[in-house]
């Protein structure tokens, strides 16, 4: 067999300053601070997949979803490789709750000068600019549009 990566989407929500992450639990990552994200579904368009992900994790929704970036994962610990498509949306409504306790363990906002360790491994690499355009964190970070 040749395994191939897998697809998952990653969704940067940003309101007053702050991006909303999770805890991962029971899934590959376990431990590690994550963006509301999952796999792609089979036809299914990246930009449904972020609203429907972070709606089922946190019970907030989103809107004015876009592309902004790609990261290159290798979870060597766990033997999987992903390519992470990474969608931005606008914060609409809802207080995040742990809506998938098997999955994660805590979900808040947090400032984006001082986010939580250890970064899940997908957005550690967009975070230090290892994703394709290279400086989609940077300007997430200025408060400019990604678009």
């Amino acid at each position: 067999m040749n395994p191939k990566p897998l697809v998952g989407v990653g969704v940067i929500i940003v309101d007053e300053g702050r991006l909303l992450l999770l805890k991962r639990k029971s899934v590959h990552g376990a431990g590690t601070w994550s963006t509301p994200g999952g796999h792609l579904e089979f036809r299914e368009s990246p930009d449904a997949c972020a609203i429907r992900e972070v709606k089922e994790e946190t019970g907030v929704s989103i809107g004015h979803v876009h592309f902004i970036a790609i990261t290159n994962d290798d979870f060597a610990a766990s033997g999987k490789h992903y390519v992470t498509i990474w969608m931005q949306g606008c914060y609409i409504s809802g207080k995040p709750a742990i809506k998938a306790p098997y999955e994660m363990s805590a979900v808040d906002w947090f400032a984006l000068d001082a986010l939580p360790e250890p970064l899940f491994v997908s957005l550690r690499n967009l975070v230090d600019g290892k994703s394709y355009p290279p400086r989609v964190w940077r300007d997430i970070l200025r408060g400019q549009s990604t678009q």
